[in-house]
């Protein structure tokens, strides 16, 4: 489709509105976006934030889905529900402030459990972005999505911890270089000048389910460094999706001591199974990982905001595949587990 072609799809409030993103990333990436239909499930402090960065951005319509209600922890970690009294749906109490940010996007909610849909409702979308969910429901999605070339991205923030996983399938986007060009033999003094060069890369994404089951077992120095050289976050952020798995909720401020114990009993046997060695977590990792901390919750929304974003625009390198963050020691690392 050429610019012009494009152009007639920009409304002139539209492009007034996104002018500023259109002279960021294009006319066509822009136009991408605005066709773009997302699912986001989890409204916890992470779903805001990637509802506010992805409505703002300009896509065409957003699905915020939660059958949980809202709670104290809410209040102080998701900025649309934060004078919402405990007990209203999440979805539901975040829809009209996250409508507020962009007019021009329609915002939509479900308060139905996701597991408990059938396959074909998930079909109906372009990006779905799943928090706050257990791994076997990410998983189950992940392969729903890759199976009907839908884009699926996963994070979840417990206190200081956060992550995001992308899986695109086989992924195509425009890369911009800027190459120097220097004046040619015979031309004088001439100064140099700049070019940039636009070309289609191809990159290729694994599923969840094999980046979780990845076998670490095996006794070679090369495991060994694999070991070393991957974020401990991977680890830790393992044991609090097991707990979710296990007991259907996240560990709670209201219940700290015994899910305190819970969760320093989980590595024991976790990292057993995973074939890795206790150390990969510090001892007093638990402490740190209750709740929803604004912050935390900023900086890995924005990633997976920008992720989405660079995904449906097919506009620059996606990150391949996880993102982790670790407040406590205050870095971010991408990494892809399988080899």
């Amino acid at each position: 489709m050429d610019s012009q072609s494009s152009m007639d799809l920009i409304t002139e409030d539209e492009a007034e509105l996104y002018d500023r993103q259109i002279r960021l990333w294009g006319l066509d990436a822009q136009r991408r976006l605005r066709a773009a239909s997302v699912l986001l499930i989890g409204l916890k402090g992470l779903g805001a934030e990637v509802a506010k960065n992805i409505i703002l951005s300009g896509i065409k319509a957003i699905t915020l889905m939660d059958h949980n209600p809202v709670d104290e922890e809410d209040q102080m970690s998701q900025f649309f529900v934060s004078t919402v009294a405990p007990g209203h749906n999440r979805a539901e109490a975040s829809a009209s402030n996250a409508q507020l940010l962009n007019p021009m996007v329609t915002v939509t909610t479900d308060t139905n459990n996701p597991a408990e849909k059938d396959d074909n409702f998930f079909k109906e979308f372009d990006v779905i972005c799943a928090t706050c969910c257990p791994p076997s429901l990410l998983c189950r999605l992940d392969k729903l999505c890759f199976e009907n070339n839908i884009k699926f991205f996963a994070g979840d923030v417990y206190g200081y911890y956060g992550f995001t996983f992308s899986d695109l399938g086989t992924h195509e986007y425009l890369h911009e270089e800027v190459k120097v060009l220097k004046p040619k033999e015979g031309e004088g003094q001439s100064k140099t000048t700049e070019k940039t060069i636009t070309s289609k890369e191809k990159i290729v994404f694994t599923r969840l389910e094999d980046e979780l089951q990845f076998d670490w077992k095996a006794d070679t120095p090369a495991m060994q460094k694999k070991i070393r050289q991957t974020p401990s976050t991977f680890f830790i952020t393992r044991v609090y999706q097991e707990f979710l798995e296990v007991h259907g909720r996240r560990p709670c401020i209201s219940s700290l001591e015994a899910d305190a114990k819970e969760l320093q009993n989980i590595p024991l046997q976790l990292l057993n199974k995973l074939g890795v060695p206790a150390n990969v977590i510090p001892e007093d990792f638990y402490k740190y990982g209750f709740g929803e901390l604004s912050p935390v919750c900023a900086i890995v929304g924005g990633i997976l905001g920008q992720e989405i974003i660079k995904a449906v625009s097919q506009k620059d390198a996606p990150l391949n595949n996880f993102f982790f963050y670790n407040g406590v020691t205050d870095d971010g690392m991408v990494d892809k587990i399988t080899l």
